[in-house]
């Protein structure tokens, strides 16, 4: 609930903000401006993309998804860091245009209000978008407060561009600032596609998480043989885990049972949404080393 409601908040600033940059771009004739608006514009469909994918995302495991639909934010992830390096090309396109056809720029000193009132609201709600995200290890809440955080930044560059114009007089600095933002969001958006998309290959979780797992697993290690095929992946928010556990033969499964309820109830205080499978194994059926 509280990433939707989040979620939400983020369309509805960045459709505020997307419409007075534009505005304020056209009247200007600033192309730094009008380059923001198209970021911005981005950053807004970014929103309601994870928007949605949230409200899908958080949707229980049906016939169909036996395993849920989590990795509906990862893909969402994906789309909205391709939307920013699309965004850093057209952003570079538009500042060449500039420098082959240069034009003045109007109300300077507009634009600088309106990049500064559009950086703090952004500033705002990247935020709470970020805190929202890291409570619920939402991978599309990320992205969308990564997109908002790179707004602040362009917004602040192109308020910069346009104090240096008015003080020099020199119009070729707005096109140059505009092209360094994108080069800069752009490189940002490579290293967001790397958090996004990796879990799409179930690629496993960090090092760190895996090392508390298996610290659990062998703190019960008085009570089970040895454990083998460990495998963790990510999906979404959730974080899946299975093994299979060696029990000795003479124990009954109600024991053995027990055992691994124990083993998932530690799991879960340490992971945020984690899907646990074990299997286990007889001692006299299999046998090996612990990994």
């Amino acid at each position: 609930m509280k990433a939707s409601k989040t979620a939400a908040l983020s369309v509805f600033s960045n459709s505020f903000i997307v419409i007075l940059k534009l505005v304020i771009g056209i009247v200007t004739g600033s192309v730094a401006i009008i380059s923001e608006a198209i970021h911005s514009s981005l950053d807004l469909m970014a929103s309601m993309i994870a928007f949605f994918s949230v409200q899908i995302a958080n949707r229980p495991a049906d016939e169909k998804h036996a395993y849920g639909h989590g990795k509906v934010e990862n893909i969402s992830g994906t789309i909205e860091t391709i939307l920013i390096f699309v965004a850093g090309i057209w952003i570079i396109y538009e500042c060449i245009q500039k420098i082959l056809h240069p034009e003045p720029i109007q109300l300077p000193f507009l634009g600088i209000i309106i990049m500064l009132i559009g950086a703090s609201l952004n500033f705002i709600v990247s935020r709470r978008v970020k805190r929202i995200a890291e409570e619920t290890k939402s991978v599309a809440m990320q992205s969308n407060a990564f997109h908002l955080l790179t707004d602040v930044f362009t917004s602040l560059g192109v308020a910069i561009s346009l104090a240096l114009v008015t003080v020099t007089g020199w119009t070729i600095l707005d096109p140059i600032i505009g092209i360094a933002l994108a080069i800069y969001i752009m490189k940002e958006a490579l290293e967001m596609w790397k958090v996004s998309f990796s879990p799409l290959l179930d690629e496993r979780l960090s090092e760190e998480e895996e090392d508390k797992i298996r610290k659990i697993i062998e703190s019960y290690r008085d009570q089970y043989i040895e454990y083998h095929d460990f495998r963790t992946r990510r999906s979404g928010a959730e974080e899946h885990v299975d093994f299979h556990l060696i029990v000795p033969s003479n124990i009954s499964i109600g024991i053995a049972h027990r055992l691994c309820d124990k083993i998932e109830a530690d799991i879960k205080k340490v992971l945020y949404k984690p899907q646990i499978l074990i299997h286990i194994e007889p001692e006299d059926e299999q046998k090996g080393d612990v990994t």
